[in-house]
């Protein structure tokens, strides 16, 4: 599709029809040979004329047109003359020569005639689309099948409600929005077919319609549908989409943010840099803004005392935030500082509007708003440390641990989830990990604590997995007296759930690694807490399990190798049989086997001589 800076302005592209039309008419008049054959087409052109005439009147009293169908009808009609040009065209007086070259029947004209019937029902649609009998003021979805989309009928029902959202009275508009997204649903050609033909700008502006919430849910919804793939996110990032989807998601009604929440989740998903441009525009911070929205009440004395230590902490540092944020007008951002002007949504002169319907609201509708809103947190902070973070600097990992601890379902399993992601992002970047993972960091610390009582007391896959990854990626940030955090990951290694298992032998290669500073200190410890038969177990349940469980195996040997638990649950024949067969698959591990082993060696009795031939 070419840009519009590219394309002839619509009134140059009827212009040259117009004219095609009158030298068909000129021709037909000098005709010599089939007049009333040369008649009756020019009697077709003649129409063709007229409402071509019409349609050019009509597209300089529109201010908004919809161009798509009509460069596409105008150039079939165009063809068609042509063709009627140059058969009309040999029948004027020739030499005899050229009449036997030239042969013209009734066949010719009879085709031609079929062409001009096609462009003429084309403009009868054209115009109708357009509404050029009212000129634009009638209501309702013109809906018809014009002969240019006889093989493929749905691009007409697109170009008519594209043109209707474009152009329409504000309730069609709707509709025809709704009926976009039944038509995306059924299949990707249709989501396609409806990018092509210029869908996403009428769309856009019909989610600025702040007058109408439901115009603007009809929008959201579409562009929801159309954005599960990474070439149609980037249809909307370059129509300008994402200041105005965050604009939108600052500025409504709990029941516009819903879907829009959604739609940013979901274009942050499908494409990094609509990821970047989310960020840019500082929608992280309406998003913890909606998060956290009666998510920190603040309790009574009695509900106080039994509050748990992390709930209190939690609630002081959000009464900060609010405190903070409360007296500004929006969201200008400054990132890497700590200074944010016009901050909080709730107190602000677009938010403030629709702060009582916020609070008047039914508690499904607010837990749907944040659920989506933990989603887009979750996937705005997947594999971005910059957006990891932003969050972090507004206060969203304490909203986050509230959430975990007060909710369930889908919520809860969103912010855990927004937590892997923000904690595996300080696991690839020691600024990030420093700065929002502070031992002494009530964020943290609440953090901390919510993860390990999902491990310890929720017996769920889903959660269980998420928590444990978020503790793995944090292993470098505990020092060697945190072991409160090793007990319940070494405990898991015997859940009868094998992924939960892996997952928990993986967390807890991460503190026994050499990577970690730690490692020997948290090696002891993982033995402490009876992790080793454990480990035995698990590397007799399945290929996964073996091969995690023996890399933790080999660290723990390396690492603490003097352990007499490791002596007694006969770990060395263990890696001499991992030697041979877990080798064999993953060669890449034969030197941190055989470092074990050594390592064991040097300690225990029975050594194989052959086996003390390795150096480290």
């Amino acid at each position: 599709m070419m840009g519009s800076a590219e394309e002839k302005r619509i009134e140059d592209e009827l212009s040259y029809p117009i004219l095609l039309a009158e030298r068909v008419r000129a021709a037909a008049e000098e005709a010599e040979s089939f007049k009333l054959d040369c008649a009756e087409v020019g009697k077709q052109v003649d129409r063709l004329s007229q409402m071509l005439r019409t349609l050019v009147r009509s597209t300089t009293s529109v201010q908004s047109l919809y161009e798509r169908p009509i460069r596409r009808v105008v150039s079939e009609v165009s063809k068609n003359l042509e063709r009627a040009l140059t058969l009309v065209r040999k029948c004027k007086r020739q030499s005899i020569l050229r009449r036997v070259v030239r042969i013209t029947s009734t066949t010719d004209f009879r085709k031609v005639s079929n062409l001009l019937e096609s462009s003429i029902g084309d403009m009868k649609w054209l115009m109708g689309v357009l509404d050029t009998e009212n000129n634009g003021t009638a209501s309702g979805i013109f809906l018809s099948l014009p002969p240019i989309a006889s093989n493929d009928p749905i691009i007409s029902w697109v170009w008519s409600y594209i043109a209707t959202v474009q152009m329409g009275q504000l309730t069609d508009r709707i509709e025809a929005a709704n009926n976009l997204a039944s038509l995306a649903r059924d299949n990707d050609r249709n989501k396609k077919i409806t990018v092509e033909e210029g869908g996403i700008p009428p769309l856009l502006k019909l989610l600025k319609e702040s007058s109408s919430p439901e115009a603007q849910i009809a929008a959201a919804n579409v562009l929801f549908v159309l954005a599960n793939e990474q070439e149609r996110v980037r249809s909307i990032v370059d129509e300008m989409g994402v200041p105005i989807v965050v604009q939108v998601l600052g500025d409504s009604p709990m029941k516009v943010q819903i879907p829009v929440a959604k739609l940013v989740a979901t274009m942050a998903e499908h494409d990094q840099l609509a990821q970047e441009d989310f960020a840019r525009e500082n929608v992280i911070r309406p998003l913890v803004t909606l998060l956290s929205f009666e998510t920190f009440v603040e309790d009574s004395k009695a509900q106080l005392s039994k509050q748990s230590i992390h709930s209190i902490v939690i609630n002081k540092e959000l009464e900060k935030f609010s405190s903070t944020g409360s007296n500004s007008r929006n969201y200008s951002y400054r990132p890497y500082s700590n200074s944010y002007s016009n901050l909080h949504m709730e107190g602000s002169s677009r938010g403030g509007n629709h702060r009582k319907e916020r609070e008047n609201e039914k508690p499904e509708v607010k837990i749907q708003l944040k659920i989506n809103c933990a989603e887009a947190l979750w996937l705005l902070a997947k594999g971005s440390v910059s957006n990891s973070r932003r969050i972090t600097e507004t206060k969203g990992l304490l909203c986050l641990a509230k959430l975990v601890e007060t909710e369930e379902g889908e919520l809860q399993y969103n912010c855990l989830m927004a937590i892997m992601e923000i904690t595996a992002a300080a696991e690839s970047n020691s600024d990030l990990r420093r700065a929002a993972f502070k031992t002494n960091s009530p964020a943290a610390k609440a953090v901390i604590d919510q993860l390990l009582r999902v491990i310890k007391e929720l017996d769920s896959i889903t959660l269980q997995v998420p928590a444990i990854r978020s503790v793995g990626s944090l292993a470098r940030t505990f020092p060697a007296r945190e072991t409160r955090v090793i007990g319940p990951l070494v405990k898991q290694l015997d859940n009868k759930d094998q992924e939960v298992a892996v997952e928990a032998a993986i967390a807890l290669q991460k503190f026994a690694c050499p990577d970690n500073f730690l490692c020997m200190d948290h090696s002891k410890s993982i033995i402490e807490f009876n992790g080793v038969p454990r480990l035995m177990r698990l590397i007799r349940s399945g290929d996964r399990a073996q091969l995690h469980g023996v890399v933790l195996l080999c660290y723990l040997a390396i690492h603490a190798g003097d352990n007499e638990a490791l002596e007694q649950a006969r770990v060395l024949n263990a890696l001499e049989g991992a030697d041979r067969s877990v080798v064999a698959h993953h060669p890449d591990l034969k030197e941190l086997v055989s470092r074990a082993i050594y390592q064991l060696n040097l300690y225990h009795t029975g050594a194989h001589p052959q086996r003390q031939l390795y150096t480290p």
